[in-house]
């Protein structure tokens, strides 16, 4: 029983250490993130519409 008892203390103490060191992002790294989502999002956007045009002037 004592086994047991250690055992669930030690999975409940490795469960909150790895619970509480989770990264928070600021407000200005949230702001980043999204630009470059964007940018991300534009720059397909662009690669998709050159990939169309070569197509349409190669036929």
């Amino acid at each position: 029983m004592k086994k047991l008892v250690y055992a669930f203390s030690l999975l409940m103490l490795v469960a909150t250490i790895l619970t509480s060191c989770r990264e928070k992002k600021t407000a200005g790294e949230k702001i980043q993130d999204g630009v470059e989502e964007v940018g991300d999002g534009i720059g397909d956007a662009v690669n998709n519409t050159v990939d169309k045009v070569d197509d349409a002037v190669k036929e």
